[in-house]
């Protein structure tokens, strides 16, 4: 389906030129347009995006996506660009976006590359934790922000009694993001069932599961999941604070 967005962009491509950007396009050898997308240069952000990938319904399926996210990744090798931004299509469970996300950048991975897994609904991450997440990922097989446990916490199986106390200087909260040795990443998820991936709650959940060593590093308060009303509160009074 074609969007007014789509229209849009396709309708200034000498903009996107003269910003820097590129437009490829997809042609059989009978001069038809199969397939497009743009590289939609960022400049304030010092970045690209791969944007508007489109194929002709008639041509689907035919991994003509693919040869062109292929096109876009040498044109960004030979131009000396290093930050590109694209997407992946939505999936069932957050897990399986996830998947999807690795199978988006598995062609043009190396075997010592780093993948990073972050929640959106954390946005005050520090770029402390972010580096501290890539070293531990390369000095184990990945890794995780956690912060201590401060309060007294109970396991209860019908949640009405407790059953038993937990030792809180054992316990820790998981943050995100979650960065982890591609290569071993996305082998588990081709060898794991869909079922597997669909209960997966957390991204380290999955990698813990099937023998990768996950380095604890330190987490902040102030990298709060923002879920309620309540987290996004927090959240405001903390950009009030920063302005």
């Amino acid at each position: 389906k074609i969007e007014d967005s789509d229209i849009e962009t396709f309708s200034h491509v000498d903009e996107i030129v003269e910003q820097g950007g590129q437009i490829f396009l997809a042609i059989t050898e009978g001069g038809e347009v199969v397939g497009c997308c743009a590289l939609k240069h960022h400049k304030e952000k010092q970045s690209y995006e791969l944007a508007k990938m489109a194929v002709s319904p008639h041509h689907q399926g035919k991994h003509i996506g693919h040869k062109l996210g292929e096109a876009v990744i040498e044109y960004a090798k030979k131009y000396g660009v290093t930050k590109i931004c694209g997407y992946a299509p939505a999936g069932e469970t957050r897990q399986h976006s996830i998947y999807n996300g690795l199978k988006c950048i598995d062609k043009n991975a190396h075997d010592t590359d780093i993948v990073i897994v972050h929640d959106a609904a954390r946005p005050l991450v520090s770029n402390q934790i972010i580096s501290d997440c890539i070293k531990g990922a390369k000095e184990c097989d990945g890794a995780m922000p956690v912060i201590s446990v401060k309060d007294t916490v109970y396991q209860s199986a019908d949640g009405m009694q407790i059953d038993r106390l937990l030792k809180r200087s054992e316990l820790f909260a998981g943050q995100a993001p979650e960065s982890f040795d591609f290569k071993k990443y996305y082998k588990i998820h081709n060898e794991v069932s869909d079922d597997e991936i669909a209960l997966t709650a957390g991204s380290s959940e999955i990698a813990y599961r099937h023998g990768m060593k996950i380095r604890m590093v330190k987490g902040s308060e102030r990298n709060l999941k923002i879920t309620t009303v309540e987290d996004l509160e927090t959240f405001e009074t903390i950009l009030k604070g920063v302005n």
